[in-house]
């Protein structure tokens, strides 16, 4: 049964990043992610 969790945690990480993916959840991560970075070099 140990050596199956890698697998089954593996195939669970990928659904959940496709899914988030074809949500849009990469757009709206990405730009909170540049928002933060210009604040932190002083920018924004």
């Amino acid at each position: 049964m140990g050596k199956y969790v890698k697998y089954v945690v593996l195939i669970a990480g990928i659904g959940m990043l496709v899914w988030g993916i074809a949500r849009g959840d990469m757009a709206a991560v990405l730009r909170k992610a540049a928002a933060i970075c210009m604040e932190c070099i002083g920018i924004g």
